[in-house]
């Protein structure tokens, strides 16, 4: 579960051609369709990513993936943070991949051809975790290979195959894989405040699935994965917010002047600035510690202080986009949105630092 290098030029590439996806693909006004589809995902944008190798970046080329590492997942990821394209990168490429992959570092194999269908895009899958009230204890529990329960907080669960469920009781969960329409599970889709990130309950009545080995420190290590590509999602969207802000900024006048020439608001968007790139900085080295026994601390670093920037950042941008800052038809309201939704995601940053500090 490393992070294999790939060169600079050719993480620019994938960059560039991920951002190319997006524009073609409608950009803002794709991410607005999409949140009221039948699956509150952008397919066309989906497939467009698939065909240039997105979901398989991080699986192992013996597995029918890519094996560029989280690396440059990462960087799709932030991409698409930066879009808010409502897409099941992050809930299957991040998620469920790396649920599985942390148990086949242990010898635990999926259902055969799994990861190399997750890889070719012909099979999406989620992660099934989070109890009513807390994302360390999951609400799913298993006897014998039957599941029964309730897992809420379920990214992408409309659109997918699959679903990678991890079971209690704790500490010793257990790792299981079930078609999405298997019977006795059913999927319910719920409102919520961010409607870029559509969530599910899925909740497992006498449910058979299938069973995978896997290590005690599963939910741990599953938890820094996601700690830290979270915080990149994070970074790219405070980017944006900040890009929008300065537009704004220098097209809006008051006083005869664009309001951009302000030296107050020119140190306000100066000081998000610092809080973006710190929060790259930490976040981006928590990824590259992804697997090699170092990354608890920096995850937790990187999920506490992107969701806290994220937020600042985002707080600020809609103050300086004045009124219209606050209406359904400026996008500044989704980073908004998502800043403070992404932020209670697999655990709200008080609770770590609380968790630190015993």
């Amino acid at each position: 579960m490393s992070s294999e290098a790939i060169s600079a030029d050719d993480l620019v590439a994938l960059r560039d051609s991920v951002a190319d996806l997006v524009a073609r693909g409608g950009g803002s006004e794709a991410v607005r369709a999409s949140m009221s589809s039948t699956t509150r995902t952008d397919a066309p944008l989906w497939s467009g990513l698939v065909e240039v190798g997105a979901a398989a970046l991080a699986i192992p080329e013996e597995d029918g993936g890519v094996g560029a590492g989280w690396g440059a997942l990462a960087a799709v990821v932030e991409e698409l943070g930066a879009s808010l394209s409502p897409v099941p990168l992050f809930s299957s490429a991040v998620l469920a991949t790396g649920a599985l992959l942390v148990a086949a570092e242990r010898g635990g194999h999926g259902p055969a051809g799994l990861l190399a269908d997750l890889a070719a895009g012909e099979r999406t899958a989620t992660l099934c975790l989070a109890g009513e009230t807390s994302w360390e204890t999951p609400g799913v529990t298993a006897d014998g290979g039957i599941l029964s329960g309730t897992a809420h907080y379920v990214t992408d669960a409309e659109a997918a195959t699959d679903l990678v469920v991890v079971a209690g009781p704790t500490p010793h969960a257990t790792l299981h894989v079930i078609a999405a329409d298997a019977p006795g599970v059913e999927v319910v889709p719920v409102a919520t405040m961010d409607p870029t990130r559509p969530l599910s309950q899925v909740r497992f009545t006498d449910a058979a699935a299938e069973a995978i080995a896997a290590p005690d420190d599963l939910l741990a290590r599953l938890r820094d994965v996601a700690w830290a590509m979270l915080a990149v999602e994070q970074v790219g969207a405070a980017s944006a917010a900040l890009r929008l802000t300065v537009d704004y900024t220098k097209a809006r006048k008051q006083f005869g002047r664009v309001i951009g020439s302000f030296q107050a608001l020119k140190h306000r968007m100066a000081d998000m600035y610092a809080d973006i790139e710190t929060g790259r900085s930490v976040a981006y080295a928590a990824v590259e510690a992804i697997g090699t026994g170092e990354g608890a601390e920096l995850a937790a670093a990187a999920h506490v202080y992107c969701s806290e920037a994220f937020t600042r950042v985002v707080a600020e941008a809609v103050q300086l986009h004045g009124g219209i800052g606050i209406t359904w038809e400026h996008d500044i309201q989704l980073y908004f949105k998502r800043a403070h939704s992404s932020a209670q995601f697999f655990g709200q940053p008080v609770d770590v630092v609380a968790a630190v500090s015993l």
